[in-house]
């Protein structure tokens, strides 16, 4: 399997642009970027490319569902992990999707105590 790195600094980029969106919301984003082996994405390619926010994954959040579509280049002939959110799929997450997920978690968590 290729290398994850530009998916890493995908990730990254993503994260400093949700950070700038959440920060007068005094929300904290972090990322912890988890590489799995290529046994483990041909046992589970749904497990990649999965975003958690609180614990939970983000179509838990959003009440998407998962699904998978053929894969156009790193995936090889493994099927690409998708969720759907409100009609439409994505395969990439969009960072306003991600954003939505994280304000509907912290919404859910205010008053919580830790």
């Amino acid at each position: 399997m290729p290398t994850l790195q530009c998916d890493v600094s995908t990730a990254s980029r993503r994260r400093r642009k949700i950070e700038r969106r959440a920060q007068p919301l005094k929300l904290e984003p972090t990322l912890e970027v988890r590489e799995i082996d290529e046994r483990s994405f041909k046992n589970k390619p749904a497990e990649s490319n999965r975003i958690w926010i609180a614990g939970k994954p983000v179509e838990e959040w959003l009440a998407a569902s998962v699904g998978s579509s053929p894969c156009c280049s790193v995936c090889g002939d493994t099927p690409c992990r998708t969720i759907e959110v409100e009609g439409e799929v994505f395969e990439d997450i969009p960072e306003v999707i991600i954003l939505k997920a994280a304000l509907i978690a912290a919404s859910r968590l205010v008053g919580q105590t830790a």
